[in-house]
């Protein structure tokens, strides 16, 4: 595996840096619906997908699940790390979307990097900034978008992963995404169905009409 190719500070880094990175990467392999991070006191470090996809997310006090963002190759998962992230308890999970393959970075060995070059430092706090921003819209879109806005935002997105208008999803794992009740979005997808946006099959959705539906989405910027 060559560092190299997803490190965009690798080289601003010494030789001596470069050959610990190296040596303290570890590559792990989690099949789908397994987590790769389980939040809490953990400190697993920095996760970079190399093939596959990640889901990291947060649960709430009534113990429903809340996507706050995706991670696809070459993204980083900062906050598998917080005690990198002096000051900061941000308690993510992530689990496997798909089977995947990804990059562990120790969190001490990260963590010495930053301190010793600004590259990583000034690639680390743009890095977090972005993942912030992206967290304080989901954030918006739970308090002040309307859920069925954001169910369609989510099957327009679904969509474009699957690059399919078919999609093996179930109301409960929808619900998961949004935070939600599976009796609500089971409720609104069969108001979708009635307006013929959507075809509800067993274990599955079938988009009938995605110009309506990014429409609805874009109402709201969410797509």
């Amino acid at each position: 595996m060559k560092l190299e190719e997803y490190l965009p500070f690798w080289d601003k880094l010494t030789g001596a840096q470069q050959r610990r990175l190296t040596g303290s990467a570890a590559l792990r392999h989690f099949d789908r619906g397994a987590m790769a991070y389980g939040g809490g006191a953990e400190c697993a470090g920095l996760i970079l997908p190399v093939e596959g996809q990640l889901r990291a997310y947060l649960l709430t006090d009534e113990g429903r699940e809340l996507t706050l963002y995706r991670l696809f190759p070459r993204d980083m998962c900062l906050f598998s790390a917080s005690c990198v992230l002096r000051g900061i308890q941000f308690d993510v999970l992530v689990e496997a979307e798909r089977d995947t393959v990804a990059l562990f970075l120790p969190a001490q060995v990260y963590q010495g990097l930053m301190e010793e070059s600004a590259a990583v430092a000034n690639f680390t706090n743009e890095l977090m900034a972005d993942r912030f921003s992206e967290v304080m819209r989901r954030m918006d879109q739970l308090l002040s978008k309307k859920l069925d806005v954001r169910l369609a935002a989510l099957l327009v997105e679904e969509s474009r992963l699957a690059e399919s208008s078919t999609l093996r999803l179930t109301h409960d794992r929808l619900a998961r995404h949004l935070g939600s009740a599976r009796e609500v979005v089971t409720r609104l997808l069969k108001d979708f169905q009635a307006d013929g946006l959507v075809k509800l099959s067993r274990g599955g959705i079938e988009l009938l009409d995605l110009p309506r539906l990014e429409a609805l989405a874009a109402e709201l910027g969410l797509v």
